[in-house]
């Protein structure tokens, strides 16, 4: 029960976060901060369920791994384009990469979650009449 406990107050932690972030969003620093640390929370959150060693694997296995290289890809450039280059169009683009990346995974662990999204957004944006 206590791995419960922890899940969700990760868990809650991390939309706390990133609800806060959205009350900061004219400041691009401690929105990419709070954002990205509460979608890290989050994520982060499922270690308390399977284990942390299991989790890393889980998000390094082949099914998973180029979301997961996107996801922490965008986690750093958003970092970066707030910290550093204190661009808000950057740091807003990093973010919603960051965010579709992490549906993206978490799609993967939906039996055919992928493939229904994937064939809905061909239909949806395909341009033949």
């Amino acid at each position: 029960m206590q791995r419960v406990y922890g899940f969700a107050a990760c868990l809650i932690a991390g939309l706390v976060c990133m609800l806060v972030s959205i009350v900061v969003f004219a400041k691009p620093i401690k929105f990419a901060v709070l954002f990205t640390f509460g979608n890290l929370l989050a994520i982060g959150s499922t270690a308390f369920l399977v284990g942390p060693a299991q989790q890393l694997g889980m998000m390094f296995d082949p099914v998973r791994l180029v979301a997961t290289a996107i996801y922490l890809g965008c986690v750093v450039i958003a970092l970066l384009c707030a910290l550093l280059i204190r661009s808000k169009v950057l740091t807003i683009i990093a973010i919603i990469g960051e965010i579709c990346a992490l549906i993206w995974y978490s799609l993967s662990y939906i039996p055919f979650a992928r493939r229904m999204v994937s064939e809905l957004m061909v239909r949806l944006c395909d341009t033949e009449l």
